[in-house]
């Protein structure tokens, strides 16, 4: 698959521009390659040129590739990152190395219970809802603090840090302004007490502005996998 193969060294190419841009180190951005809706093939494929991380939305989409890619387990990791309802939360708990969207405190409480004795704490990132869009789920900026607290006393769970989808914007400029503010709530709860080491944010149309506000996963699926057809 050379177009994925192509594409997957133009994101790194980004991510290392905008890196050395920050004057940051590339190595403290990491790439998670969104592959909702793409097969499990195109994983195997990214897998294959040295691609570790992947993103999916949909749980049942996810078992299923999760099941068909069981020999590379040991070594490829499995973020969840689309909406979480309480009623999917026990597979999720069982079969994923990171939850990104944690939207509230009962799904981190029932990520919790649900989770393996016999696997590492599942690591978390709150998400907040940074553009304060009525479409958007995550934590007001308001709640954060309170609710962070809460979720990094939870057993089995290891809250890493925030992530958040903000609005589109245009330029790059407009673009930091939300990540900036997700940054500085992140440096807020750090000075809290907080021992916190991940920003997910920033995707295929604006991981730049992304990672000079200091990302460190940086979720990218279109501009890696291509167009999504979501017509199934």
């Amino acid at each position: 698959m050379p177009d994925l193969i192509h594409n997957l060294e133009a994101v790194q190419q980004r991510i290392a521009m905008a890196a050395h841009v920050a004057g940051r180190d590339t190595r403290s951005v990491h790439l998670l390659a969104v592959s909702k809706t793409f097969p499990a093939e195109d994983v195997r494929a990214a897998y294959a040129a040295g691609q570790r991380a992947f993103g999916e939305n949909y749980v049942q989409e996810a078992l299923t590739k999760i099941e068909t890619l069981a020999d590379l387990r040991a070594t490829l990791e499995w973020h969840f990152i689309g909406p979480l309802q309480s009623n999917k939360t026990r597979p999720v708990a069982e079969q994923f190395d990171w939850v990104h969207s944690v939207d509230r405190l009962k799904i981190a409480q029932r990520l919790s219970e649900q989770r393996p004795d016999n696997l590492p704490p599942l690591n978390v990132c709150l998400q907040v809802n940074i553009s304060g869009e009525a479409s958007k789920s995550g934590v007001s900026i308001p709640e954060a603090v309170e609710v962070a607290q809460a979720i990094a006393a939870l057993p089995k769970l290891n809250l890493r840090g925030l992530m958040a989808i903000p609005e589109p914007a245009g330029g790059i400029d407009e673009q930091r302004v939300p990540h900036r503010h997700l940054r500085e709530l992140f440096e807020r709860l750090c000075n809290d007490g907080l021992e916190l080491d991940t920003l997910s944010m920033g995707m295929s149309s604006d991981l730049e502005a992304a990672v000079l506000e200091g990302a460190t996963i940086v979720r990218v699926g279109t501009a890696i996998f291509g167009a999504r057809d979501y017509s199934n």
